[in-house]
């Protein structure tokens, strides 16, 4: 007896197209996506529709309710504040750790992240920035550092479609983690631990 595999180039193709849409900020919090709608709109099939939407519920970029359409995930300002009341103490365990270290893959996803174009989607810079951070803590060595930092990072990367409209201007984006990257490099411990708190009290613009 042979099992029939579904092939999924079709889920995650358009798990990546949804994806890029949501952090890319074109749908805003608490949009809905209908399965017929998307179905009609990407010419696949519906299951092939609700095993994507369930890829990005599984992510925390969605959420679904019992017969309602999946939604954009929304997070408020509570829920950012509180997010990085966690977030700082687990980022200053690596500034700690870190401390007059350069980070091969960080300073990569920084160079990533100077190097798209103008027009490129915000859900690019998304991506670089995330990638950068998370290869911060990667280079710690600590599996419980990672995993408690994995859990945050839908939460993150709805926050960071936020700060599109605080970063107009990217540059300055790519600036103040050169700053960032520059000052861990450098420490020594104390210096490092400064600018990482520095780093992380921002705003994340109008409610």
């Amino acid at each position: 007896m042979t099992i029939p595999l579904r092939p999924v180039s079709a889920v995650s193709a358009l798990a990546d197209a949804l994806r890029r849409r949501v952090l890319s900020g074109e749908m805003p919090p608490g949009t809905p996506l209908p399965e017929q709608e998307l179905s009609a709109l990407y010419g696949v099939a519906r299951p092939t529709v609700r095993e994507a939407l369930a890829v990005l519920v599984h992510e925390g970029l969605l959420r679904r309710e019992r017969h309602r359409s999946a939604q954009v995930a929304e997070v408020t300002l509570a829920d950012l504040d509180d997010l990085m009341f966690v977030r700082r103490p687990l980022e200053d365990l690596m500034a700690t750790s870190l401390a007059g270290r350069r980070v091969e893959e960080a300073d990569g996803a920084l160079v990533r992240m100077a190097g798209l174009p103008g027009d490129a989607p915000w859900s690019d810079v998304v991506a670089e920035h995330m990638a950068l951070h998370q290869a911060l803590i990667v280079a710690v060595g600590s599996p419980r550092l990672e995993r408690l930092y994995a859990t945050l990072a839908a939460e993150t990367r709805l926050g960071l479609v936020r700060l599109r409209a605080v970063y107009a201007d990217r540059d300055v984006l790519v600036s103040e983690h050169r700053d960032l990257l520059d000052a861990i490099g450098r420490g020594p411990v104390e210096t490092a631990r400064r600018a990482v708190a520095a780093h992380l009290d921002h705003g994340w613009g109008a409610e």
